[in-house]
């Protein structure tokens, strides 16, 4: 048995040492209770704009796309802010935010719900990018794939509860449900600056690298080496601070960042070519089905990829992914949708997880935060855009156009993530011996991609 393991490079074990830690046991299970309000957000919006203010699905496509917005943007800013100031003093107006916004926007009319939906999405409590940070710290390197894997399972779990909860929210009273949705999210921040998980390797809770010292990252020495602005014009500031704290940016993480938004985008494609396949061949009933073969494949994939010993490029997975959604377009019913779902479902999970992996792997810690933060942007991107792009096809095309058009673009961004990887890998091998990056202090070497 301990042979065959070896060969297949499979360690099912490493999820039971994960979860005998028992604060990242904590921590996986807090991140997944935390996530269902904002899951169950976006369907008692759409319902509460459609339903109780009695207006169209256009009005509340809106509605969603003003989070979406806040959501990217604030992502990377509430990342940065936990970097520099600390878990508990940067979820702070995360936590009075989502009570406000929330308490207050079933009152408000569409105008103001437009503008108080954006401010929602700016100040969420960024759950996924402090998630994520706080495991990359709270286990070594070798078992990150294994957590990471656990948080994407525990999110296939959480969206599978959080929209059924809104719509039963939604059946009672949408204007009840959205002050419940900004309680929950508040209590869900409040908890998490009581459970307070490290995000910096020498908090408590942290790993302990080597034999019982902990190891940490070097100081960065931005304030030493800030930029001289004196003299400058707004502008010129703003782009010398921006260029200044963006230099932990560089092909290798621009390329994941890409992976997050082609998965986003291939994700919600899907999504929204199901239905309408369904539809289309009035099986929407069946549509059950179809979503769970979906998301039970993603759920085993998760499952075997965190017991993996070697990491596997998220290009090439997501590549893979894309390929496969294809034949899902030629569909006839729920149970062909439901078989060929299959195989690129496996890859779901898969996906997210070796993405945020090489994040983790490509940044300093001090900088991980914001670095998750756009990690999950670039993810809210691609969601945004898979939804309507897709329902374009369809429409103009055929319901199998959502899985052909998607599948084909995710394919060919996989290429060109893939071409330019590997020249940085080459540019960045000739130059590595002659000289030292001036921002080592913020990227890490590249971690070694299959």
């Amino acid at each position: 048995m301990d042979t065959k393991r070896e060969v297949i490079n499979v360690n099912f074990a490493a999820y039971r040492e994960i979860l005998a830690v028992g604060s990242v046991r904590r921590l996986l299970i807090v991140a997944m209770l935390a996530r269902v309000p904002h899951a169950a957000a976006g369907v008692l919006l759409t319902l509460h704009v459609v339903k109780s203010m009695e207006l169209d699905y256009a009005a509340a496509g809106l509605i969603a796309a003003s989070v979406t917005i806040g959501i990217a943007i604030g992502a990377p800013w509430r990342g940065r802010m936990v970097d520099r100031y600390g878990l508990r003093r940067a979820l702070i107006p995360s936590v009075i935010a989502e009570v406000t916004v929330w308490g207050t926007a079933p009152f408000l009319n569409f105008q103001l719900l437009l503008v108080a939906a954006f401010i929602g999405g700016l100040f969420a409590v960024p759950i996924f990018s402090v998630v994520r940070q706080a495991l990359g710290v709270m286990v070594p390197p070798e078992q990150r794939r294994t957590a990471y894997a656990l948080d994407s399972m525990g999110g296939e779990l959480t969206f599978m509860i959080g929209p059924a909860a809104g719509v039963l929210l939604a059946t009672n009273n949408t204007v009840l449900g959205l002050v419940v949705i900004g309680v929950s999210a508040s209590l869900a921040g409040l908890f998490l600056m009581w459970f307070n998980p490290p995000t910096r390797t020498g908090h408590k809770g942290s790993y302990v690298a080597v034999g019982d010292a902990v190891t940490e990252l070097p100081d960065p020495v931005e304030d030493q080496q800030a930029p001289d602005l004196t003299g400058k014009n707004v502008m010129a500031r703003w782009w010398e601070n921006t260029h200044h704290n963006l230099r932990w940016v560089n092909i290798a993480v621009l390329a994941i960042l890409a992976t997050s938004l082609g998965a986003g985008l291939v994700l919600t494609g899907v999504n929204v070519g199901m239905v309408a396949l369904m539809n289309f061949n009035d099986s929407t009933a069946d549509l059950g089905i179809v979503f769970l073969f979906w998301c039970g494949a993603s759920i085993v994939g998760g499952i075997v990829y965190g017991a993996l010993k070697q990491s596997v490029n998220p290009l090439w997975l997501l590549g893979a992914m894309a390929v496969l959604i294809i034949p899902m377009g030629f569909a006839t019913n729920a149970w062909t949708l439901g078989l060929l779902s299959i195989l690129p479902g496996l890859l779901c999970a898969p996906v997210l997880t070796s993405s945020a992996e090489h994040i983790a792997d490509l940044v300093s810690e001090k900088r991980r935060g914001e670095a998750m933060g756009w990690y999950g942007s670039s993810m809210t991107i691609g969601n945004a855009m898979g939804a309507p792009f897709a329902g374009v096809m369809i429409d103009r095309i055929g319901p199998w156009a959502g899985f052909v058009i998607v599948g084909a673009i995710c394919a060919v961004l996989a290429i060109i993530g893939l071409i330019a990887m590997a020249a940085w890998r080459r540019g960045k091998s000739a130059v590595v011996k002659s000289q030292q990056p001036d921002d080592s202090d913020d990227l890490l070497g590249e971690p070694d991609l299959v």
